[in-house]
């Protein structure tokens, strides 16, 4: 279960070159802003600092404290990088921290459910919504004003505007019914 009182800021991916020098997928924005929150804590417990950086082909390249050879750079793949949510302050209004979101009910304006956020991608086009109905396979849902026109965090819920069709299981059940054998009986 995520801690609340941790944010991810990062995530550790494969060793860049012999000196140390790891790729850094870093989910702040601007991305480089990663280096200004000073130590970032690792699940396993073990901190880190970003002693430099540097942007390449849409990750950064950074070297971390503690972190001298290729063989230990390895090591680090796949670790995830937090920071503890007090040095964050509060987000600005209409922003959201990810880990907020998550967990959340997804309904539409009258309270109809349609599931939970599981979790928030960006693909490249924009953050997206991942929504989990309880009896089909998730969704993406463009977290934009349109699709997404309130998000109540305390309330735990977010109402959705999705597209027609989109959570429906892809059965239209009125020709469904007219193709019965049992139905006019």
């Amino acid at each position: 279960m995520a801690d609340p009182d941790r944010i991810l800021l990062g995530q550790i991916g494969a060793a860049h070159g012999i000196k140390g020098e790891v790729r850094l997928k870093s989910f702040t924005e601007p991305p480089e802003a990663i280096a200004d929150y000073g130590t970032l804590s690792a699940g396993n417990g073990r901190d880190f600092a970003i002693t430099e950086w540097r942007a390449s082909k849409g990750v950064l390249v950074v070297r971390l404290s503690g972190v001298a050879d290729r063989n230990a750079a390895e090591a680090l793949n796949g670790t995830e990088l937090y920071v503890a949510r007090d040095q964050l302050g509060a987000p600005e209004e209409d922003e959201f921290f990810h880990a907020d979101l998550i967990g959340l009910d997804a309904v539409d304006a009258g309270g109809v459910p349609f599931g939970k956020v599981i979790a928030i991608h960006d693909f490249g086009a924009g953050d997206l919504l991942e929504i989990k109905p309880a009896d089909r396979p998730s969704a993406y849902l463009p977290f934009t004003l349109e699709a997404v026109p309130e998000v109540d965090v305390a309330a735990g819920r977010v109402v959705v505007a999705p597209p027609p069709g989109l959570f429906d299981d892809g059965t239209d059940k009125d020709d469904a019914a007219e193709r019965s054998p049992d139905a006019g009986s």
